[in-house]
């Protein structure tokens, strides 16, 4: 298992002047970190992934749609082509990075409505979109990581079920889910059955408080949480997502408008010791 921080924590455009953070955050025991791609050329995130790997560490990316002109699942063909191209930006700057995943709701716009629930078009062109992106993830061989939202954040996949229903149809090996445990703890009735019985699909997870906060001071279950972990046998990224108000605009689109922490540094030290007591545990009952 791996445990790795987002950096939205602090930023969406991670750069040389994080170096001695990203220190501190290697130095706490991490893995690696998830770095945000929204914006620059590829050439950047090559030399982000040489800084990382000069600290020793490892690295996914995570990233959003935010633009309308950026929608998969629009009924014009030529915002459909147009999404298309910034996946595959998004994609090259992944690759670029040294990452073999990116994660985050790919399948929609964030934060856009149509006033009601999503229709069978929709999801049909959604289908079609993600066997397009799945050709482009495949080549630069990265995977796609697609995120369930909770209602008030996209209406396409709100819970497990339906967004494996759509990686299912979709039928591509790059195209995945990844599990939050925010979200699901604000629309699944039972969180952990929503990961075990979509364990086929899981390619990455997301460790968040159910208030975006510290690991372990709010209110999910994190000993049925680990155990369902465990249970399926996933063996890879465990990685912390929490947010703060350090940048307006993603505190804005969040909805963050209170600390939840002391401080950053609690969110990720005491977050890393949550998970690895958690981890300690699990292996104690393997090992009887």
């Amino acid at each position: 298992m791996k445990i790795g921080m987002c950096m939205f924590l602090w930023t969406t455009s991670v750069g040389p002047e994080h170096e001695a953070l990203l220190a501190d955050i290697r130095e706490t025991g991490f893995d690696g970190v998830e770095i945000p791609v929204f914006e620059g050329e590829p050439e950047d995130y090559a030399k982000l992934g040489e800084l990382l790997d000069s600290l020793d560490l490892e690295r996914t990316a995570v990233s959003a749609l935010g633009d309308p002109a950026h929608d998969l699942i629009s009924p014009s063909i030529n915002v459909r082509n147009d999404a298309v191209d910034r996946m595959k930006w998004v994609l090259e700057c992944t690759r670029a990075l040294g990452a073999d995943r990116v994660s985050g709701p790919l399948h929609s716009v964030l934060g856009q409505f149509s006033g009601a629930s999503p229709t069978v078009d929709e999801f049909e062109r959604a289908v079609e979109s993600q066997r397009r992106v799945g050709e482009i993830a495949s080549a630069c061989k990265v995977t796609v990581g697609l995120e369930a939202l909770n209602r008030f954040e996209c209406y396409l996949v709100n819970t497990m079920d339906d967004l494996c229903g759509l990686v299912r149809r979709v039928g591509h090996p790059n195209i995945k889910a990844m599990y939050d445990t925010f979200h699901c703890n604000i629309e699944e009735t039972d969180p952990v059955g929503a990961l075990t019985r979509n364990k086929d699909q899981i390619t990455h997870i997301h460790i968040s408080e159910n208030d975006r906060g510290v690991p372990g001071r709010g209110n999910i279950d994190w000993s049925a949480t680990f155990e369902a972990i465990r249970s399926i046998g996933y063996d890879d990224w465990l990685t912390i997502e929490a947010f703060g108000r350090g940048l307006p605009d993603l505190a804005a689109a969040t909805k963050v408008w209170r600390d939840f922490a002391e401080s950053p540094e609690a969110v990720y030290r005491n977050g890393f010791a949550h998970i690895s007591g958690y981890l300690a545990k699990g292996a104690s009952y393997a090992n009887g």
